[in-house]
């Protein structure tokens, strides 16, 4: 039961990445293309246009990136179980030896680290051995179709900020209100992820922001040579 929940409690909180993620990347892009043809054009039209064109193409992009990832990700552990299951029908006592000479390399007693072998081995000696040879747990990855809906819901609702921002102000200074905009937007997706992944919030959250400042600055600046 205590498995099931840290497994429950594992793919809620890889869903929220990939939406946090998702969010990101639909701030990030389509603000970099509107105000890339807001440096070539004022035609309010034309940037949505373009705002919507790289909403769409940017939504099935990146929720098909997530279902690939993650079903990569499945077939290589799926690998590995098979691997993994036949050593251990081959050589059982190999594979405990395996796991026992790596805790008594970690500074464990030799007592110790049969007793902790023997332990982990009767449990589960499948995760035991995958874990220790390998350095993932098995089962505790996202599902494809969950990153991939994740992505394709989160995208557009990021992709929205920009295009508000930028159709909703005033002519003369909207590009200044969507840049700092964003830049609250991205500080925010920063913070979140950081949160999520036990990072530095406050390091991930600058690097989210700079990231973007770096990307509207050279689109709005490639945009304006067509002006």
């Amino acid at each position: 039961m205590a498995m099931s929940k840290k497994q429950s409690l594992m793919q809620r909180d890889n869903i929220i990445r990939a939406a946090v993620m998702g969010a990101n990347d639909g701030i990030l892009s389509v603000s970099g293309i509107i105000l890339g043809v807001a440096g070539a054009t004022s035609h309010t039209g034309t940037i949505l246009l373009a705002g919507f064109a790289g909403t769409l193409a940017g939504t099935v992009s990146m929720a098909m990136g997530e279902y690939v990832s993650v079903s990569s990700q499945h077939d290589a552990e799926e690998k590995v179980r098979r691997v993994q299951t036949k050593a251990l029908a081959d050589d059982y006592n190999k594979e405990f030896d395996f796991v026992q000479k790596k805790y008594e390399a970690h500074g464990i007693s030799l007592e110790l680290a049969q007793q902790a072998t023997r332990e982990m081995m009767n449990m589960d000696p499948l995760v035991t051995t995958v874990r220790e040879r390998y350095g993932f747990s098995l089962d505790h990855e996202l599902s494809a179709k969950d990153a991939a809906l994740a992505s394709l819901i989160s995208f557009p609702i990021g992709s929205v900020l920009p295009m508000v921002a930028i159709s909703t102000s005033a002519l003369d200074v909207r590009e200044l209100v969507t840049f700092f905009a964003v830049i609250l937007a991205l500080a925010i997706t920063g913070y979140t992820a950081a949160y999520l992944n036990g990072a530095d919030k406050r390091h991930s959250a600058i690097r989210n922001v700079l990231a973007g400042v770096f990307t509207m600055l050279v689109t709005y600046a490639i945009g304006s040579f067509f002006r």
